[in-house]
């Protein structure tokens, strides 16, 4: 009898302690629900609609390298979607082997932005492909015009031009490029076990990753980290407590060259209070897309929570929370759609495209 007894005391306990179990994780359920959303199936906007048509005709420009005035350079090298859109580089690889000015962003879950590139100064994922075909350390294109001359000259993309845009009179134009490829962005969402739990499936995410995020939540990292990309809301100073350059300081080695102090929007508004500001980025697939900051100057995640910490918040995380947390974005890594990681067959050229110029 004795033993009987004890074996129902102690089942008792278990499901007791089950039951606090499933109540705390129904608070940080409550409590994550207060910052985070899960993702959407596809960012749409009625300026820009997403039609099959477009998502086709936008993933052969993101592939094609004849966007390029070399012909050897395409969204995708720096933003590779099989690296979870980006190229782990510090700063991107341009024309003529130029070194770009800041680290490449992630195109995953990039339309959920507030904003796009670190200081803003495109809209949304339609503007900001306008960027890099002409910036001349880049895609280097000489004008809108050139690049539409190139197209305009490949048989195949004018017909997918007239069934994207079936209403245009003249269809092929730099606006609708990308326009396009803004479309097949928008459709480059990266689900994670993260969004089932936010669903409400309190089993996607294991033990260390629910301390992870109410460590995260506590040590007020939600305060800017936040929304459905978990990022990307809103623009901040690196350095609020101390420079950021002093506190990466130990990450500039001898085979580095020396970077500037960036000065971020304050490059875009002239305005002081913009000094040393950027766009706050989103955390998802943050494990896949190394190095990190607006400069690339810190490879280990663990080294980055930690920095952030210091520079934004003014505390310095013990080893056993920053675990924790490093734990839980590594829960943020998602599926990238498979289609998207499908190399395309892009349309040939003819004997009138134009020679790229190396």
């Amino acid at each position: 009898m004795k033993k009987k007894a004890k074996l129902l005391l102690a089942l008792t306990c278990g499901l007791a302690l089950m039951g606090m179990a499933n109540q705390d994780d129904s608070k940080l359920l409550e409590e994550a629900r207060k910052y985070f959303e899960p993702l959407p199936k596809v960012v749409d906007i009625k300026e820009n609609p997403v039609t099959p048509e477009k998502i086709k005709l936008g993933k052969l420009l993101y592939y094609d390298p004849r966007l390029s005035k070399s012909g050897l350079i395409s969204c995708n090298t720096c933003h590779n979607i099989a690296s979870y859109g980006v190229d782990n580089l510090p700063t991107s690889i341009g024309h003529r082997w130029q070194i770009g000015p800041r680290n490449a962003p992630t195109t995953l879950n990039a339309a959920l932005h507030v904003a796009q590139f670190w200081d803003g100064r495109a809209k949304d994922v339609e503007e900001q492909a306008k960027g890099p075909i002409l910036n001349p350390i880049e895609m280097a294109m000489d004008s809108p015009e050139e690049v539409i001359k190139r197209v305009s000259s490949i048989p195949e993309y004018v017909e997918f031009f007239k069934r994207a845009f079936p209403n245009d009179k003249n269809p092929v134009n730099y606006e609708n490029l990308a326009k396009a490829i803004g479309a097949f962005e928008r459709t480059l969402v990266t689900p994670s076990r993260f969004d089932k739990f936010l669903k409400g499936d309190i089993s996607a995410l294991t033990p260390e990753e629910k301390a992870g995020l109410r460590e995260f939540i506590k040590a007020g990292c939600a305060s800017c980290h936040n929304g459905p990309a978990i990022g990307g809301t809103m623009f901040t100073k690196f350095g609020i407590v101390e420079s950021y350059w002093e506190a990466t300081r130990d990450f500039v080695t001898l085979d580095k060259p020396t970077m500037t102090m960036d000065v971020g929007k304050f490059a875009v508004t002239q305005k002081k209070e913009d000094l040393y500001v950027f766009k706050v980025p989103s955390l998802r697939n943050i494990s896949r897309t190394y190095p990190y900051f607006h400069d690339g100057s810190v490879w280990d995640l663990k080294a980055a929570v930690q920095i952030m910490a210091r520079v934004q918040l003014g505390s310095e995380l013990e080893k056993d929370k920053l675990e924790k947390i490093v734990a839980f974005l590594k829960a943020l890594d998602g599926e990238i759609p498979k289609d998207a990681l499908e190399m395309p067959i892009l349309p040939p050229s003819t004997s009138k495209t134009p020679t790229p110029l190396r």
